[in-house]
This record gives C-alpha cells, sequence and structure tokens, in this order.
C-alpha cells in the first residue's frame, strides 16, 4: 500500500495508540511518556469519528505513522476553538509529511467553522514552532516551567491561528 493521509478509522485505534506511546517514550514532544490506556485511545478515535472532528493519520496500510487532530472544548463558550495534537514516528520526520499533515487538519477545521486553533509546543522544539509559524500560527506567550519530565522543567510556547 502507499502512504497516505486520511481520516482516522475504528480499525487504527491499535496502532494509532502504538505510535504515540512511540513519541510519548522520547519524553521531548508530548504531556505524556508513555501511551494512554487503549481504552482511552478507542474513546477519542470513537468520538473523533461520530462527531466529525478531524483526526488525520499518515498511514501506510494499517501502520500508523504519524497523526494530527484537532478536538473541541467541552464548554460551549469556547466551540469555536480547536485544540491541535500532533507527532510523527521518527524515521517519518523532516520529510514534510507534519507539514502535510497540519494544513489537512487545518483545512479540516476551517470547513468545520472553527475560528482559533490553538497549540502549545515546548519551547525547546524550534523546528515544530517554525512549522506552526509558517502555517499561521502567532506566539501568544510563555508557561514558564510548566512541564516537568524525569526532573527537567521545559517551557511552553502558547500559540494560536485566527480565521477570519
Amino acid at each position: 500500500m502507499a502512504v497516505e493521509i486520511r481520516q482516522v478509522r475504528s480499525s487504527d485505534a491499535a496502532s494509532f495508540n502504538a505510535a504515540v506511546g512511540v513519541v510519548a517514550r522520547e519524553k521531548r514532544y508530548l504531556y505524556f511518556t508513555e501511551a494512554p490506556p487503549l481504552a482511552d485511545t478507542e474513546t477519542v478515535v470513537r468520538r473523533a469519528i461520530e462527531h466529525g472532528t478531524p483526526l488525520l493519520v499518515l498511514a501506510d496500510g494499517d501502520a500508523v505513522l504519524g497523526w494530527c487532530n484537532i478536538f473541541t472544548l467541552p464548554r460551549p463558550v469556547q466551540a469555536h476553538i480547536g485544540v491541535v495534537a500532533m507527532g510523527l514516528l521518527p524515521d517519518w520526520r523532516e520529510q514534510g509529511w507534519g507539514s502535510r499533515l497540519m494544513q489537512l487538519a487545518l483545512d479540516a477545521a476551517d470547513d468545520r467553522g472553527f475560528t482559533r486553533i490553538e497549540l502549545t509546543v515546548y519551547a525547546t522544539n524550534d523546528r515544530a514552532r517554525a512549522l506552526y509559524r509558517k502555517l499561521g500560527f502567532v506566539e501568544e506567550g510563555v508557561k514558564r516551567r510548566s512541564v516537568v519530565i524525569d526532573g527537567t522543567a521545559f517551557d511552553e510556547v502558547m500559540m494560536a491561528r485566527l480565521k477570519d
């Protein structure tokens, strides 16, 4: 099969969970250091499908190689906001896949009517910050020492993209 970017399918849950686990264990990009329980991932996938929220995967057949999802916040006063979470397996980085995944997810979010897309990124992740700026995100602030992993504190940069 050819590598493709597509909306997640129910059958992707286990492979998606495994991909999240690989990236989480790197302890450099995500806000957890292990994959969540598979049942939690299955719930996320089911809700994305049921509610039509963007959860795009980079897939080679049944193997999930990366993802970009834009989820909603639970409060009605923030229904216009989408929040980004994304990751790529190490062998699929620096090949343009992250940019393609993110752009397609943003297009889907625009079609869904989101007028604000936001994310946080570790201040040390220069590559991701450059990608987000290229896609129209603006840095809005820094949460100093907001994450501690293995005794090391990281700042988070808050970024957002507004749609007129």
